[in-house]
């Protein structure tokens, strides 16, 4: 049993290490059940959380440069993951859309077991823990940056 909170709070970041190592791992294995590079379903999740965004803001978002975020929009495009739009604000621009129906299809199905894992875990908790997990992957989040 960890007894100091060093010793606590180091434990928790090579806990955090090693599950986002394995949810990197698991996204690749999904991927590429579908015929995508390994980062591209992070994609999709950026414009499921965010909205439709322009690969401007992807490329902000994501650190990459625009070259790179063009392949990426194309691979997802050609999967139909993805469409481009015109942006409504800006007919100069496009938003990239996900096709929440190609998501559906394709995507939730080989989440499924882990999300019924995941909503199993989460129900053996306390309210008051489920509260202090939440906060704190919202502060991680929060204060995550990349590197320079």
């Amino acid at each position: 049993m960890t007894s100091s909170r060093e010793e606590l709070a180091g434990e928790i970041q090579q806990r955090m290490i090693r599950f986002i190592a394995e949810a990197v791992l698991y996204n690749h294995a999904v991927s590429a059940k579908v015929g995508l590079g390994g980062s591209d379903s992070q994609f999709m999740t950026l414009l499921q959380t965010y909205g439709p965004l322009t690969p401007r803001q992807l490329a902000e978002h994501t650190g990459l440069t625009s070259g790179t975020i063009t392949g990426v929009i194309d691979r997802l495009e050609a999967h139909g993951f993805v469409t481009r739009q015109p942006d409504p604000r800006d007919r100069r621009k496009v938003v990239v859309t996900p096709s929440l129906e190609k998501i559906q299809e394709k995507l939730v199905p080989l989440y499924a077991e882990q999300g019924e894992r995941m909503h199993q875990l989460l129900a053996s908790r306390s309210v008051e823990e489920l509260r202090v997990i939440s906060e704190f992957l919202k502060d991680s989040v929060d204060n995550a940056v990349a590197p320079d």
